[in-house]
Order: C-alpha cells, then structure tokens, then sequence
C-alpha cells in the first residue's frame, strides 16, 4: 500500500493538471467568444479588432466543453484515486494516464475550431486533421481502456482473508 505522502503527491498533480485544463477551456472560451462577436473586444480595455475567429459555433463549443469536462474529470480522479484498489504503481499509471487523456481530447478538440477541415474524425486531409486524429485516438483508447480496468478491479468478487489463506494451503499441500 502506498504511503499518504505518495498518494497525496498524485492528487496534487492531478488537481494541478485538472486547473490548467479549465484554465485553457476559459483561454478556449474567449475564442468561442470573440467568434460569436465576430470581432475581439475586451470591455473596458479600449479597441477592438474586427475580425471573425475561424469555425463553427460547434466546433468551438465543444473545445470549451471538452477543456471544462477533462479538468473536472481529473479532480473527481484525485479524490477516488485513494479508494481505488490497486498498488501505488498502478494507481500512479492511472493518475498519469487520465493526464495523457485529458490534454490529448483538448488539444485535439481546440484544433478543430481553428483549422478547417481538421476535426480528427478520420485519417487524412490535413496534417492539422491527421494530429488531431492521432491525439484523440491515444485520448480515446486511453477512455476506454483506464475506466475499463478499473471497472474490472472494483467489480470483481473479493478474496476474503480466509479463502486466499486457503488457496495458499491448497498450493502447498
């Protein structure tokens, strides 16, 4: 079992990760809103700049969401890591791996509004689209597999003391 300090140490990084990911999903969020103003304008900072941010409402949209979700998703990650049955090792991939998820599905969500024809959807097109592509299928493979495992840990049938206590005598006899 990993010791307090430890565990504490991947929480803090993954809270660390979780806020710079709603940090950019509000950096994200001023594209989204400079896109819906079709000009960039900052109240009351004098100025503006009439131009229309490249895009889609949807594309725009869902990079801001994706930023809001991912950084959440390491906090709520943070606060179970402790529960999670699994040795420090494993529980440190874990916390890692939902960092490499988070920030692959962002990075991959914001080029979408900023390049055409880049949403990653399938391979081609633009070297823009092949690198969102690539991100989110390490961000996505790494969604299915981490939760899975950690599914299969937490649902399967506990050893009680006494029954592994006995497998051992079985072993040896």
């Amino acid at each position: 079992m990993a010791s307090s300090p430890e565990i504490s140490r991947l929480q803090r990084v993954l809270i660390g990760h979780g806020a710079l990911l709603l940090f950019a999903a509000g950096v994200i969020g001023f594209g989204f809103l400079f896109f819906l103003m079709g000009k960039i304008a900052l109240w009351p900072i004098p100025g503006e700049i009439d131009y229309q941010m490249p895009g889609t409402y949807d594309a725009w949209r869902m990079a801001h969401m994706e930023g809001i979700a991912n950084g959440l998703l390491l906090w709520l990650t943070a606060v179970v890591l402790p529960l999670l049955p699994f040795a420090f090792k494993a529980r440190k991939r874990i916390a890692y791996g939902m960092i490499v998820i988070g920030w692959t599905i962002v990075v991959a969500s914001a080029i979408d509004p900023l390049f055409p024809d880049s949403r990653g959807l399938q391979f081609g097109g633009p070297m823009t689209n092949q690198i969102a592509f690539f991100l989110f299928y390490v961000g996505v493979l790494g969604a299915m597999v981490v939760p899975a495992l950690i599914a299969y840990r937490c649902l399967r049938p506990a050893k009680t003391e006494a029954a592994a206590l006995e497998t051992a005598r079985e072993r040896v006899a």
